[in-house]
């Protein structure tokens, strides 16, 4: 037990500084760590890593899926919900059909059932792996939203192929009217149970004398109980979590009314979500040594062939679904073409962004070693292969270069959106207004009365003209922009210099560290009004 969390906190310990040192050469640390942990799984000593699939299913997606879910906006879902539902279900399902007759064509001794085992793992892209690509770059918002809640949706179809085709190899039975059917009771029964589940869970938070610290806690259980709650009625625990995470986000305004449990939640979710993203992906590197000695009768060759074969077709296969379901509905829907047209760019962004990731190994390695009958599974240790040659090849290759190809095209925003900054003061001008309603309707007599409140409402009527005057300010060109973002860099020094002049009067410990926490904190919000958060 102690080699084991020695072994464990050295492995933390690595990919801490591995995604540091990834920031710093400025690539995605998805990509970096899959070929760091490839490069560690060739030092001689190394203990040779088994990925057991359960402990990616059970204990990585669930809390994934919610944290994806949750900074998702459920009106931009909404709104794009035909073009995600095309990638994540209509594409998966392309994917896998396309997939599961060529693959049985050209590998010998592989039949259609066991193809479409194969299609069902290597349809759907990875969660994290192009959000993280794309942080930091100017990515239209309809992209970004298009490509979320995508990666949201498609692990569930993707997961029900798999286990139908699975189902089908193991008994040699296979009926298409029959998985369709299920297939949506499935998905649907699952969307119910993580509905029902989030509503208990809404009224325990908001109805419950709970603390910060609770609350935080509870959100971390909520991902794992919806999951289980659905996966024990043999329902989708994916569109269980995903749902309930969608509606947990929606009413969040509600549930969590203090400013200490939102920042408390943050700080837990932010590092723990971190800190798995991280593992996972440094887990698919090291894998590769027990991947490659469980080939058996392949050889290693053979698999890189058949691996780069399937790679090529599922890229391919993405360009021919993307751009004709960006712009079919167009010419079929009028209300689609009250949208601006994406043109060629988005649907390449989109098509180039389809990177395969953890869960598509771990649905590989849940592939029993033996069929009922305790004979071996066909051909198992070649689909795990090349499960691993395509999430190789698409998160590096496609990975390293997407965001030279976002550069190329010079890519701008799609819609006609307000600018953030504008958003930011228009949404204060109506909350101070608001504010100062009030102050004239409930406390005018206290206004006249107590200073501290007659100084709350003139420094409010102040705020509310400067900001008035900074909305009409960010009506502006380019040049009036550059000026914006030096004004930004001028009070991002400032706040650099009001923290060291904090740690100053830490160190002259006239003031507490309670007051000075508490002005830190309010520095670090005012910073990310400039900054944004990680999401």
């Amino acid at each position: 037990m102690h080699h084991t969390l020695l072994y464990i906190l050295i492995l933390l310990f690595v990919v801490f500084l591995l995604v540091m040192l990834a920031k710093r050469i400025k690539i995605a640390y998805p990509i970096f760590l899959v070929i760091a942990g490839l490069g560690i799984s060739f030092i001689p000593g190394v203990p040779v890593l088994h990925l057991d699939p359960d402990l990616i299913f059970l204990i990585f997606l669930p809390p994934l899926l919610y944290e994806a879910a949750w900074y998702t906006s459920w009106n931009d879902f909404w709104k794009w919900k035909r073009p995600i539902s095309l990638l994540a279900f209509g594409l998966v399902f392309f994917t896998s059909t396309i997939i599961a007759y060529t693959s049985s064509s050209i590998i010998p001794g592989f039949t259609l059932a066991l193809g479409f085992l194969l299609g069902g793992i290597v349809s759907p892209p990875d969660a994290v792996a192009a959000a993280t690509v794309l942080k930091g770059m100017k990515v239209p918002k309809r992209l970004m939203t298009i490509l979320e809640g995508e990666s949201l949706v498609n692990d569930a179809s993707s997961l029900i192929v798999f286990k139908f085709a699975l189902a089908a190899v193991l008994t040699g039975a296979f009926s298409m009217q029959e998985a369709s059917s299920q297939f949506f009771l499935v998905a649907g029964l699952g969307i119910v149970i993580g509905l029902v589940g989030a509503h208990i869970m809404y009224v325990i938070h908001r109805f419950l004398p709970t603390t910060p610290a609770i609350d935080a806690a509870l959100t971390v259980m909520t991902p794992y109980i919806l999951f289980l709650a659905a996966e024990q009625f043999h329902y989708s625990g994916v569109m269980a979590v995903v749902s309930g995470g969608l509606f947990m986000s929606y009413r969040s305004h509600e549930v969590f009314k203090t400013g200490s449990t939102r920042m408390n939640m943050l700080g837990v979710w932010t590092t723990m979500i971190f800190v798995m993203n991280a593992l996972v992906f440094v887990l698919i590197g090291l894998e590769l040594p027990e991947i490659v000695a469980g080939l058996g009768e392949y050889s290693v060759s053979d698999g890189i062939k058949y691996g780069l074969i399937i790679s090529s077709i599922v890229i391919a296969l993405r360009f021919l679904w993307v751009y004709p379901a960006a712009h079919v509905p167009r010419w079929l829907s009028a209300k689609a073409r009250q949208n601006p047209s994406p043109g060629w760019k988005g649907p390449l962004v989109i098509s180039w962004a389809g990177m395969r990731g953890v869960v598509s190994l771990a649905t590989a390695l849940s592939i029993p070693m033996l069929m009922n009958d305790g004979s071996a599974f066909p051909h198992r240790n070649l689909i795990v292969f090349v499960t691993f040659v395509l999430i190789f090849i698409t998160l590096v290759f496609q990975g390293l270069t997407l965001p030279f190809v976002i550069k190329l095209i010079k890519l701008k925003e799609i819609d006609n959106l307000i600018p953030e900054d504008e958003q930011e003061a228009g949404i204060q001008l109506r909350l101070n207004r608001l504010a100062l309603k009030i102050m004239d309707e409930k406390y005018n007599h206290q206004v006249k009365e107590n200073e501290l409140v007659a100084f709350y409402k003139t420094n409010l009527e102040e705020t509310i003209s400067n900001t008035s005057q900074r909305l009409e300010s960010l009506e502006c060109d380019e040049t009036e922009q550059y000026e914006i973002e030096l004004y930004h860099q001028v009070l991002l020094d400032i706040y650099a210099q009001q923290r060291k002049e904090l740690f100053a009067l830490r160190k002259e410990k006239f003031y507490s560290d309670e007051e000075i926490r508490k002005a830190e904190l309010q520095l670090d919000l005012n910073e990310l009004k400039i900054t944004g958060s990680e999401h």
